[in-house]
């Protein structure tokens, strides 16, 4: 496993786990977070910078996952699902470092690792849609 995968696991597991507090909250369950999960510091430097950013921009995101997901509401997804759907989004729209096809390809994979046994297909479905708004690989002017 790569360190970048080894990275968006943990944003993933951090996201899913500030779900459950108030944003208020971040930076003392992020030290919680950090104080078990000892990963080398380009690890975390890049986890941390997917989350800030995920958190930054979840508004927008929010609103174009709405947009795109048929026949469903964000409220009723899988938190699991949600989170992987909100950092991909991050990636593919605002952080402008990682090819598109990659990000979809870690989305998926960690749909399958980490939720139910269609996870992996709903997502590559939503990110297929949202990966036409972000197929030049730069960041996208949404805010």
């Amino acid at each position: 496993m790569g360190k970048q995968h080894r990275a968006r696991e943990l944003a993933l597991s951090l996201l899913y786990q500030l779900e459950f507090y108030p944003l208020e909250a971040f930076e003392a369950q992020s030290t919680d977070f950090w104080t078990g999960h000892q990963v080398g510091p380009e690890i975390r430097s890049l986890a941390e910078e997917l989350v800030q950013g995920t958190l930054q921009h979840r508004k927008p995101i929010d609103d174009l996952l709405a947009a795109h997901i048929e026949h469903w509401i964000l409220s009723r997804l899988a938190l699991v699902d949600l989170c992987i759907l909100r950092l991909a989004a991050f990636e593919l729209l605002y952080y402008g470092k990682t090819p598109w096809k990659v990000v979809i390809d870690e989305a998926i994979e960690l749909a399958k690792a980490f939720s139910g046994k269609d996870s992996g297909a709903f997502v590559n479905g939503v990110l297929d849609k949202l990966a036409a708004l972000a197929k030049d690989n730069s960041p996208a002017p949404l805010g």
